[in-house]
């Protein structure tokens, strides 16, 4: 396997755990409410989103940390899933797969990043 493939394999590990992790967190109404399928789109969404706003260029706290609005990340989801067709969805359903990411994204140890 060349060294491509093991890296596409990996990252592809991660996002099934990052899946995983989300699909967890969910309230239990919202737990079967979405497929794999819309979960990857909706994580594929945000990083657009967090790699082409300029969430990331602000000013950071004394801890390090930067505010992102969540409420506004799902926003963006909603509009660009119903701009895409991918289908109409409630901002506050998504604001919890958001909240799951950023979840998933602070068990993370900071090598990760």
């Amino acid at each position: 396997m060349s060294a491509i493939e093991e890296e596409l394999l990996r990252d592809a590990e991660e996002d099934a755990q990052e899946i995983a992790f989300i699909r967890n967190y969910l309230p239990q109404d919202l737990k079967d409410k979405f497929t794999d399928e819309e979960l990857y789109y909706f994580l594929d969404v945000m990083i657009d989103y967090y790699t082409t706003s300029d969430v990331f260029e602000q000013q950071a706290d004394a801890d390090g940390y930067v505010e992102i609005d969540l409420e506004k990340v799902a926003e963006h989801v909603v509009k660009k899933a119903k701009a895409e067709q991918q289908g109409d969805y409630d901002p506050e359903d998504i604001l919890f797969v958001v909240q799951g990411e950023m979840e998933y994204a602070n068990s993370l140890p900071d090598e990760n990043f």
